[in-house]
């Protein structure tokens, strides 16, 4: 095969990767049969939703079990918010907060709610102060919580969680069940403990505080509080959704209206369109007939990385939507640093051919320049960057190596078919 036939086979396969790129980007346009659909995965400021930040007191843990506890609170909020229903959740650990982003309609204080509700579970043993103050005639029960201090066993050694009633008292208790790991520690601490008082903590708040009669091995506890069923039940029910290893506190809440979030997404699509237009218009008045291909490898590019973001699902934000559009004016500028070097060359009686290769090697240093530069920004963002942040990085990263594909290789591949024609030879068209 000549070179001639290679060139025309690979444009005819880009034009044909395109048009299934753009079924799938757009596939309610042509709405071909048994043709792949999916929706694009909008994030919070383009379809509205609940953004919540959460500050986990870690000053309990060891330094070297801080990362697991945080992927522990992770797991578990993951677990409470599918029990709350909310398509595609995006939770983030960052360092020793953890962000949750939940897309839709959905009532920021019943989110938070059913997020927060998972109670801090915690055993606590008596101070050094504990008969010296208790032995006063009064005390509150703040001041009675205060002499305790925390052990290491927490809700995160929790294995299951029942509710069952006493035969002797017919008093409802919530039964526990820790690990193996756990039961060792709850081992230790009852025997450390014997004619002690070890108390129980629910988020903060002592629940009972019995005395030790004896080391208990198995790792099974009570917890009675004068319950009903029904507050039995919702304590099992939400220890058993996951009993937090650590304490958490809302610190930040932001919502988006899913109408707000619709302006939003139609502002951005005309500004992208309005964009685009005036860049393909100024290509083929000011490059002519390559202006009129670095347009047509324009209209690729958008539809490869409209494909890659479906394929894929990465989430569209409005800071996506500026990292792409800022990528397609640096494919853009590829092709005008090529095309001015194709002109000097033309310019100087080279043919079409030769201008061609000159151009795209003249002008590869400045381009490779320009996008190593950008794409180096672009990685920090992504590496050190909040989610908005790492959401226009992504887009930018994924644009700029699209761009170069499609701002090199396939308008270079475009251009090469006009070699040796007798549109190679008109002038004004170049």
């Amino acid at each position: 095969m000549d070179e001639k036939n290679k060139t025309l086979l690979f444009n005819l396969t880009i034009l044909l990767l395109g048009f299934l790129a753009f079924n799938f980007s757009f596939p309610q346009i042509l709405n071909l049969p048994k043709f792949p659909k999916k929706d694009f995965k909008l994030g919070l400021d383009l379809q509205g939703g609940v953004h919540l930040v959460y500050q986990a007191d870690l000053s309990q843990i060891e330094e070297k079990e801080k990362k697991s506890v945080m992927e522990g609170l992770k797991d578990i909020l993951e677990r409470r918010v599918n029990l709350f229903g909310v398509r595609e959740p995006l939770i983030q650990v960052r360092g020793e907060r953890i962000i949750v982003e939940l897309s839709g309609e959905i009532d920021p204080n019943e989110a938070i709610k059913e997020i927060g509700k998972t109670p801090y579970l915690e055993f606590r043993e008596e101070s050094e102060d504990f008969y010296k103050v208790s032995e006063k005639k009064e005390i509150s029960k703040e001041e009675l919580e205060k002499l305790f201090k925390p052990t290491s066993l927490t809700g995160r050694y929790l294995k299951r969680a029942d509710v069952e009633m006493n035969p002797m008292t017919s008093e409802v208790v919530v039964t526990l069940e820790f690990d193996e790991e756990g039961a060792k520690i709850f081992e230790e601490l009852t025997q450390r403990n014997i004619g002690k008082h070890l108390a129980i903590f629910i988020d903060q708040k002592m629940i009972s505080s019995p005395i030790v009669r004896e080391k208990i091995s198995g790792g099974k506890a009570q917890i009675t509080g004068n319950f009903t069923i029904e507050e039995a039940r919702e304590l099992a029910r939400n220890l058993n959704a996951g009993a937090l290893p650590a304490p958490i506190t809302l610190i930040s809440q932001k919502s988006v209206g899913p109408t707000l979030g619709k302006i939003s997404l139609e502002r951005s699509l005309k500004a992208g369109i309005v964009g685009f237009l005036a860049i393909v218009i100024f290509m083929i008045l000011f490059y002519r007939l390559p202006g009129i291909i670095a347009s047509l490898s324009l209209t690729l590019y958008l539809f490869f990385v409209l494909a890659l973001f479906k394929l894929f699902s990465f989430t569209l934000t409005l800071a996506g939507i500026g990292g792409f559009l800022l990528s397609l004016g640096m494919a853009v500028d590829a092709n005008i640093l090529i095309f001015s070097r194709m002109r000097e060359e033309l310019k100087g009686g080279k043919d079409l051919k030769e201008a061609l290769e000159e151009g795209v090697k003249r002008a590869w240093p400045a381009i490779r320049d320009g996008n190593l530069t950008t794409l180096l920004v672009a990685f920090i963002f992504f590496f050190i960057g909040t989610s908005f942040v790492r959401g226009f990085a992504i887009s930018l990263i994924l644009g700029i190596f699209v761009s170069m594909f499609t701002a090199i290789v396939v308008t270079n591949k475009f251009l090469q078919t006009f070699v040796n024609t007798r549109l190679a030879r008109v002038k004004i068209l170049w």
